[in-house]
């Protein structure tokens, strides 16, 4: 076999790994689906009807304007366990068993990477499922509904080379996860919930130049049909960036361990 064969047969190899652990442990894929459909019912029962009149349109226009901050944030959680995950390798003494391995070597990372996104593209299928259940009603062509998976799954890559990378330099796994916890913020601090005009003018234009928001009003324009302007150029600009040096910064973090 040539060496990118190679490469590939060990990280399908350590993606069977990690699918194989989410699997063992259940119980933080239920969190980390449950967590999220919590927050959407909250914010669309609790405080849906006062903000969904802020924004002209009562609860029911509430479930379509907080759904894609409630996927970024969902995101960010489990980034944190990603990032556990990583600092725990890093921590037992397995990294040095495959070093001693036939392996390539960014295989180990990708498996990380892989099996996380698998994980958290069927909590936001899950997410989604509810959200339609309590009155999302999207309008979104089949060509904007693959556009919006697709500018998920990019955003989802990127979190989650920088949670892995974020877990390689964590000395412990209890401070791994607490590094990636302030990403859970950003949603707040953006257009996640309330659309930005209605914030302090400091507050505003940290919300209008952070990296969530382009992403979250391009899910909106794609699904809801609002002015995406060149939000969506910005957000990919965001997530390709992110994803590259979160992977450069980890391999070269694993390199050097």
């Amino acid at each position: 076999m040539s060496s990118p064969a190679l490469a590939l047969r060990d990280s399908a190899t350590m993606t069977r790994r990690q699918l194989k652990r989410i699997a063992r442990y259940p119980s933080m894929t239920i969190q980390l689906i449950i967590t999220p459909v919590i927050l959407l019912l909250l914010f669309v029962y609790v405080l849906g009807g006062t903000l969904g009149d802020g924004i002209g349109g009562g609860r029911g226009a509430y479930v379509n304007y907080v759904l894609p901050g409630i996927l970024l944030m969902a995101a960010a959680t489990a980034a944190t366990g990603t990032a556990v995950m990583v600092a725990t390798d890093m921590t037992e003494g397995i990294i040095a068993r495959f070093r001693t391995m036939r392996i390539a070597r960014a295989s180990v990372l990708t498996g990380h990477v892989a099996g996380s996104i698998v994980q958290q593209l069927l909590g936001a299928a899950v997410l989604v499922a509810v959200a339609f259940a309590i009155g999302f009603r999207p309008n979104a062509t089949a060509v904007e509904w693959l556009a919006a998976a697709g500018l998920l799954t990019l955003f989802i890559l990127a979190i989650t080379w920088l949670s892995v990378a974020l877990g390689m330099k964590s000395p412990t796994p209890e401070a791994a996860s607490n590094a990636p916890m302030p990403l859970v913020l950003l949603p707040f601090l953006g257009s996640g919930f309330v659309p930005t005009d209605s914030m302090p003018a400091a507050i505003r234009w940290f919300a209008d130049y952070q990296p969530f928001t382009p992403i979250m009003e391009t899910l909106r324009g794609l699904l809801l049909g609002t002015p995406i302007g060149n939000n969506a150029a910005i957000a990919a600009t965001w997530c390709t960036a992110i994803a590259i040096a979160s992977y450069l910064w980890a391999r070269n973090t694993f390199n050097k361990a």
